[in-house]
């Protein structure tokens, strides 16, 4: 008998990598990255009201959306990114949730705005609309959805060649880790989403995207 989750083994190496690299991570001021044109988005979706954020990581976008929250949860399965963002925004600015996201489903609460940086090329493709239909059952009605990310992958860490989304990634002490990175194109990502009921409009610069969204009819 299969396992039920063959991926599993792939997501722990992604988790172990993010927790082994926390000290130093950090999703922005990265070369090229429109960081005004982004903080615009962000800025022009005010008032946030009740915001889910989804792998937080070290907190910077979580800085940002503490700027117009008038209440935030931040999730993330690394212990070591939450004390960061909890350190960064202001643990009593804050709820900081420990979860994997592959497991992780939000319980009664909704929320008027769900936000993911750098995180949806995380989410392996066969996970992809399970995890979109989990987002949809974060929201009240009428809430919405934004997330930034990137389709940047270097030939080093294409050990498994260009057509896998598996990467591998090295850290200081020369230790590797699996890590899923899909190469999501804006046009095709926003048709895929369309296609299992969402209405988002990607915008793009380079190899950086952002979406901003709700769920529609289909």
């Amino acid at each position: 008998m299969g396992s039920p989750e063959p991926d599993r083994a792939l997501l722990d190496e992604q988790i172990a990598y993010y927790r082994a690299i926390a000290g130093a991570y950090e999703t922005y001021g990265v070369e090229g990255f429109p960081e005004q044109e982004v903080a615009r988005v962000l800025d022009e979706l005010r008032p946030y009201g009740d915001v889910l954020e989804l792998a937080c990581g070290p907190g910077h976008w979580t800085e940002l959306l503490l700027r117009h929250a008038t209440r935030l949860t931040a999730v993330d399965a690394s212990p070591e990114m939450l004390a960061r963002a909890a350190a960064r925004a202001g643990a009593e600015r804050a709820r900081f949730v420990q979860g994997d996201l592959f497991s992780w489903q939000p319980g009664e609460e909704r929320h008027d705005l769900v936000f993911f940086g750098f995180w949806l090329s995380h989410v392996p493709m066969p996970r992809f609309d399970g995890f979109w239909q989990m987002v949809a059952r974060c929201l009240r009605p009428g809430g919405r959805v934004c997330f930034v990310d990137d389709n940047l992958r270097t030939p080093d860490e294409l050990v498994e060649g260009e057509a896998s989304a598996t990467i591998q990634r090295r850290l200081h002490d020369g230790t590797t880790h699996r890590a899923v990175k899909v190469p999501h194109q804006p046009e095709e990502l926003e048709q895929r989403l369309r296609g299992i009921g969402w209405d988002v409009e990607v915008g793009a610069r380079g190899p950086f995207y952002w979406g901003v969204g709700k769920p529609g009819r289909r």
